[in-house]
């Protein structure tokens, strides 16, 4: 005998219901664990662009314990430059509140496509002993088809850059994803960030610029993806300026710290 269409609509509304239950439950239950897994990926970054994470395999304790014993971070106000203590720096979500209009604000129409900016940004200090050895910023901007997240490392004079990555995009693999390809990254280091009257002068240019003796303030393009290239100079240059980072790196070079 077949079943009526009452019947069959209640078994598969009871069924939708058991399964988004299920799905519901996993997405609670795992959120902690995605969490940790972002916060252990942030690390990895950042020790990675600060040439302290040797091997990418290491366990997510020695993650955490290279993290701790030699980076600090800090919580900055950025029209200000001053540092922010009542930030709770281990859980601040500097994405979710670049976000929100309460805890951001509008950036100007800029080259690097940054729509908003975080009232309170995070910076990390590499620590040699009690003295700081780099400066390491946060940096995002758009490129051809996405918006790139990285970190931009500067030594203590905060214009000699010490390195550079992205963890975060959706350029095209071997055109614009070639921001991840290690040998482009290379050719950072060395360069200098701003020019003799503190502007941000660091660029990527359209074919080879040489070494950084020859070229402090270029880096070679990106062959077929000169959009991404010029994005990631646009990105940089927006941290390094007025409407980022600029404040803090102007104090920080007064203070010494």
């Amino acid at each position: 005998m077949g079943r009526s269409t009452g019947y069959i609509i209640g078994f598969a509304v009871a069924i939708c219901l058991a399964c988004s239950i299920v799905v519901s439950g996993s997405a609670v239950m795992l959120k902690e664990r995605q969490e940790d897994n972002k916060v252990l990926d942030r690390q990895k970054k950042v020790l990675n662009v600060a040439g302290l994470l040797k091997d990418e395999a290491i366990s997510a304790e020695e993650v955490n314990k290279l993290f701790n014993e030699n980076i600090t971070t800090k919580a900055v106000t950025l029209d200000t430059g001053e540092y922010n203590p009542d930030i709770d720096v281990a859980t601040y979500d500097q994405l979710k509140a670049s976000k929100d209009p309460v805890a951001s604000d509008a950036a100007p129409k800029n080259p690097a496509k940054v729509q908003r900016v975080p009232k309170t940004a995070l910076v990390y200090h590499v620590m040699k002993g009690d003295k700081i050895d780099l400066i390491i910023l946060p940096i995002e901007g758009k490129g051809l088809w996405s918006t790139l997240y990285g970190f931009l490392a500067l030594e203590k004079d905060t214009t000699t850059i010490r390195g550079i990555t992205f963890y975060q995009h959706a350029e095209t693999p071997g055109l614009g994803g070639e921001i991840d390809n290690p040998r482009w990254k290379a050719l950072w280091p060395g360069r200098k960030a701003y020019n003799e009257n503190w502007e941000p002068a660091i660029t990527v240019i359209k074919g080879q610029a040489g070494p950084p003796a020859e070229a402090p303030h270029k880096v070679d393009g990106l062959s077929g993806a000169t959009i991404t290239a010029r994005g990631v100079g646009n990105l940089v240059q927006f941290w390094l300026g007025d409407e980022g980072f600029g404040p803090y790196l102007t104090k920080f070079r007064a203070k010494g710290s």
